[in-house]
């Protein structure tokens, strides 16, 4: 066989496949494979153990022709499309807010980066935290500091009482006082202000978090579930200091670590001047049209 003759065989125009048929084979592997990760880093992988279990019995329903059986499992099809989405719930809506964190647009379009410019934490804020946290830890007080990003948390900060004031180590001190009004519940900050405090958070219902982490932690990783927030968390049996983000959490850490996590939330020079480029052509833009 001639080298041509090789060539013709395996050319995609032998095979009857077009440039858009390998474009689709690779997204639909890239999805799959993605799926598959998102599966198994969550619940839904236990309960994909379970369907699996049930396919097999069905397997062997059908070997021995359990008509009934079939019958009762072709007719509850279509609810089981409905049941499956209704059970995977939480997963599906964490999912599509993962997508929605990528922020593809908005790289190219900042729509919210003036609100981010305004509200973007400072390195006052920064000394101050870390002041605030590693004081409460050494006085054994517990502590809940949710710092909003990108996905709004107007919904939880409702839950509690408004505050609306600068970031000091001192205010966040006298919020966290035991037996003051304010202790109980969770500090919610956008940028370098605090804007409620007593909030109430989602707990998060991980099986594999520690049976040692109370319900402060709990929370912290439960609202770091449903948002792209970072949590502190200062322990009131042990005085650790933690943070939470994207489901996971962090213990143990020392001023350094705390203070290194948290400048991870400054925007970027580069950032900055994306920002300062869409601004000067928005308000061109509003010269053209008046």
């Amino acid at each position: 066989m001639s080298l041509e003759q090789l060539n013709q065989y395996i050319s995609l125009d032998a095979l009857n496949v077009t440039k858009t048929d390998v474009a689709e084979i690779i997204i639909l592997s890239f999805i799959i494979y993605q799926l598959m990760i998102w599966i198994k880093s969550t619940r839904a992988w236990t309960l994909l153990k379970g369907f699996a279990v049930v396919l097999a019995l069905l397997a062997v329903a059908a070997v021995f022709h359990m008509n009934t059986i079939l019958w009762i499992a072709e007719n509850f099809f279509s609810l089981g499309i409905t049941a499956v989405i209704i059970v995977f719930q939480p997963e599906l809506r964490r999912a599509l807010e993962q997508l929605g964190e990528k922020n593809i647009l908005t790289s190219i379009m900042p729509f919210e980066s003036s609100r981010r410019e305004e509200e973007g934490i400072s390195d006052r804020t920064i000394t101050e935290l870390v002041k605030a946290c590693f004081e409460m830890g050494k006085a054994r007080t517990g502590a809940l500091i949710v710092i909003e990003q990108s996905v709004s948390l107007q919904d939880y900060e409702r839950t509690g009482i408004a505050v609306d004031s600068l970031v000091s180590s001192q205010l966040i001190l006298n919020i966290f006082e035991k037996n003051t009004p304010l202790h109980d519940g969770a500090v919610l900050m956008s940028g370098n202000r605090i804007r409620s405090a007593t909030c109430y958070l989602p707990l998060s219902d991980n099986m594999n978090l520690s049976k040692a982490l109370g319900t402060r932690h709990r929370a912290a990783v439960g609202i770091s579930e449903v948002s792209d927030s970072l949590t502190i968390v200062v322990s009131e049996e042990t005085g650790s200091v933690s943070i939470a983000k994207n489901g996971r959490i962090l213990r143990n850490l020392t001023q350094e670590q705390l203070r290194e996590q948290l400048l991870k939330l400054q925007i970027k020079p580069e950032e900055k001047r994306k920002i300062k480029i869409w601004k000067g052509r928005n308000r061109n833009e509003n010269k053209n049209l008046q």
